[in-house]
């Protein structure tokens, strides 16, 4: 059958062939059938060189708001399906594949085209990085047709930007594992350290910003025996050089429960800088470090039966994380920047994630002394009188930088992780020269 643009899922045959359904190239005419999505679909579409390519959906791991909704993302297992394809020779037999299906708003780069942008930039000294990035074999984009639409009409009314308007993504990437698959908290660190390294080599280097770090978009990748930290899911990512002209709305997004604090005020007009990924990070893994009591089990569930649960006071601080789930912006706003002005701020962590207690302290207290000085260069702005000295905001001058969390990071529970980058092994070495001389100095 000749298709247009994308087949979506009908129910599989008896005999275990796939019935394939033609639309007519408009991605709101597919909408529908996408959300009676299940085990045994198949989705056809076309690649570049007029073939076509067909995949068959095995397992449905991941649902957005746990269905797959308007606006929310689906994730499934798939296996190459393709009936023209010689026994053996497809280039995805045999390999694990996932089909992601989401409706992200029109972005003037694809995720694919980002990071197909990064693996150019990923050579020599640099091609580790690929370890901690995904692999993404193919994209298609539908756009929806909303002319006719209130989502369309408020567009036009307030002259918003080009983000309003949503799209159909699909796309076939490597199948990775799930944060919840790790076995240590050892290995949650390491996890944790190479997204910090992915994130500053590709803001650095290929000068991309990622925009929307949660606990789902951090992915696990094992070889050779090691297992590492994939910053996945790059649908909000931006250009930095486009920065200045993207809409404040777009500045806005992201997962809710994990945004920096000053993100959920309405008044607030970006620009978003990487310290607000490093500041998305901190809540990511006080959240997981204060609700789980494993990477793959939530703690509260017990704490109404657990005679040996932890002392009163973290009990309490439990559920009022909980709150974070349900409750708007301004309570979170509100909770986010009560932690920060704490100086005695001490989180209540669950037994297994017991030794990530140090670093969210260190981190906790470099944004606590990175807004101390934001708030007294404010002050000194108001004297005409004082001569005002430049402030770093991309840094909360150099309190909250990729150098502080790296100096903190590389090293969990008195052991050494690895750090991946030979341009932070540098740094490293250097730094312990400058203890030991201390050191010595000392004595």
């Amino acid at each position: 059958m000749t298709i247009k643009q994308l087949h979506t899922p009908s129910q599989p045959n008896p005999n275990g062939s796939v019935n394939m359904v033609e639309f007519d190239g408009v991605a709101g005419s597919l909408l529908n059938e996408i959300l009676d999505v299940e085990e045994g679909s198949g989705f056809s579409f076309p690649l570049k060189d007029s073939t076509a390519r067909t995949v068959r959906l095995r397992h449905i791991p991941f649902c957005s708001s746990g269905s797959c909704s308007w606006g929310g993302t689906m994730a499934s297992r798939a296996v190459c399906n393709c009936a023209h394809c010689p026994p053996n020779r497809c280039d995805w037999s045999g390999e694990k594949l996932l089909l992601k299906l989401s409706f992200p708003s029109v972005t003037p780069a694809s995720e694919k085209s980002l990071l197909d942008h990064c693996r150019e930039q990923a050579e020599g000294e640099y091609v580790r990085v690929l370890d901690n990035l995904p692999d993404i074999y193919w994209s298609y984009d539908i756009p929806f047709n909303e002319t006719n639409t209130p989502r369309f009409d408020l567009k036009e009314e307030f002259e918003d930007d080009h983000r309003t308007i949503r799209l159909l993504r699909g796309s076939i990437q490597e199948e990775i594992e799930p944060f919840s698959s790790l076995n240590t908290a050892s290995e949650c660190a390491q996890v944790f350290y190479d997204i910090v390294q992915c994130h500053h080599w590709v803001h650095t280097y290929p000068q991309i910003l990622h925009q929307d770090i949660s606990l789902g978009n951090i992915m696990v990748r094992a070889k050779d025996g090691k297992k590492y930290g994939v910053l996945n899911d790059w649908d909000l990512a931006f250009w930095l050089h486009e920065r200045d002209g993207i809409s404040t709305s777009r500045f806005r997004t992201g997962s809710r429960l994990f945004m920096p604090h000053k993100q959920h005020l309405r008044r607030w007009r970006g620009p978003y800088r990487y310290r607000h990924d490093l500041e998305s990070l901190f809540y990511v893994i006080l959240l997981l470090a204060t609700l789980f009591s494993s990477p793959s089990k939530r703690a509260y569930n017990s704490l109404d039966d657990d005679e040996d649960s932890d002392e009163e006071d973290g009990d309490e601080e439990m559920m009022g994380y909980e709150r974070w789930f349900t409750q708007g912006d301004s309570f979170l706003h509100d909770k986010k920047f009560k932690i920060i002005l704490v100086v005695s701020w001490r989180p209540h962590l669950t037994h297994f994630f017991c030794d990530f207690f140090l670093w969210l302290k260190r981190f906790h207290r470099c944004l606590y002394d990175g807004f101390t000085a934001y708030s007294l260069h404010i002050v000194r702005r108001r004297d005409p009188l004082q001569q005002v000295p430049h402030f770093d905001n991309n840094t909360l001058d150099g309190h909250f930088s990729y150098m502080n969390f790296v100096l903190i990071m590389h090293r969990f529970c008195e052991e050494e992780l690895e750090t991946r980058n030979s341009e932070w092994q540098g740094i490293l070495q250097e730094h312990r020269k400058v203890e030991d001389n201390e050191g010595n100095n000392e004595k």
